[in-house]
């Protein structure tokens, strides 16, 4: 997918000239952060406050899927979960060509660029090792997931390990992404590990869902000092989505299955004094993990076009990207075989 016109090359003019439209305005010093998704950036203001501006990727989340987004952060914000909601905007001036919406209005529209604005959040990724840190993120997503049983999304992505497995088996395949002497190799191990992956889902039918996070590992885990602890926050929830509880959990644990099964407890201890768990999602693990492969590599063919992209994958494509994802698709299919250690 192409980027649109004027969105991969925003400067620094159209963005202090956006954030002025809704009567915030810099003081000059602007700084690109680190997104292959959206373009965000810091921006001081005047008034010696520091905002992050987010502007959306064209075509990837329709207006009412980011407002949804948005409705979900301030209801976070409004239990008192630790997350940075997006900043109510105002069109003090009666800017020509800007749009509002939402309820309040959090989503800013000038010409073909949407954007958000949120208060600045400094922090650090989380240390594991820390005494009690597993716990306390668990307690965080637990309180998260509270408020996510509520009520579910109407807009939002709802994860189905089938659907999105196949559609990007296809997107690959039809876009000739995988490199002729690899593909029937990697195309029989995606097939073989999107069906076992698909059974270990059907097997625990119906499988609970709720308003997750959707991308919950830990550089999007923000560490923040609160007194003499670290507290967890979240500063982003483009990937929310409906999925079972486990989605945003499963990306915290690493190693072998005793291992992830031991970090799994200690995250479950501060989990389940906010919400329920249903300890048979742990099966979900590794065809999460195989769902997780299929959709990174259907990710970047169809951002390929974005020149950010091979600029920072220039490994993508290649016959050896293609040999070592055929590799791990095998561990998987070894990981998800009936009788193969789980973290349980």
């Amino acid at each position: 997918m192409a980027s649109a016109p004027g969105y991969s090359d925003l400067g620094p003019q159209q963005v202090l000239a956006a954030l002025d439209a809704v009567g915030l305005h810099g003081d000059g010093r602007i700084l690109q952060l680190n997104s292959y998704e959206n373009r965000v950036f810091q921006v001081f203001l005047e008034n010696g406050r520091a905002v992050v501006a987010k502007f959306y990727r064209p075509g990837r989340w329709s207006d009412a899927q980011i407002l949804e987004e948005h409705a979900f952060a301030l209801e976070l914000a409004e239990a008192e979960v630790p997350v940075v909601p997006p900043l109510v905007l105002h069109d003090p001036a009666s800017t020509p060509g800007l749009h509002l919406q939402g309820e309040p209005p959090t989503l800013a529209t000038v010409g073909t660029h949407r954007y958000a604005v949120a208060e600045r959040c400094a922090g650090r990724e989380p240390e594991l090792d820390e005494p009690g840190a597993q716990e306390r993120i668990g307690r965080f997503i637990g309180r998260l997931h509270a408020v996510g049983r509520r009520r579910p999304f109407a807009h939002r992505h709802r994860l189905d390990l089938r659907r999105d497995g196949e559609r990007a088996i296809a997107l690959l395949v039809d876009g000739r992404y995988v490199t002729p002497a690899e593909l029937p190799a990697w195309r029989v191990a995606a097939a073989e590990a999107l069906a076992l992956a698909a059974a270990a889902f059907d097997a625990l039918a119906p499988v609970a869902t709720l308003r997750l996070h959707g991308d919950c590992h830990l550089g999007n885990v923000l560490w923040r000092r609160d007194g003499e602890h670290s507290t967890p926050h979240v500063v982003d929830l483009d990937d929310a989505m409906q999925g079972p509880a486990v989605q945003d959990l499963w990306m915290l644990v690493s190693g072998d299955a005793r291992t992830m099964a031991q970090q799994l407890d200690r995250l479950l201890a501060g989990y389940e004094q906010f919400s329920e768990f249903d300890d048979r999602e742990r099966r979900l693990i590794e065809p999460l993990r195989t769902l997780r492969m299929l959709r990174h590599s259907a990710w970047l063919a169809e951002r390929w076009s974005d020149p950010t992209f091979p600029l920072n994958f220039p490994f993508f494509g290649s016959a050896a990207y293609w040999s070592q994802q055929t590799a791990q698709l095998r561990e998987q299919i070894e990981a998800m075989t009936p009788g193969a250690p789980a973290a349980i």
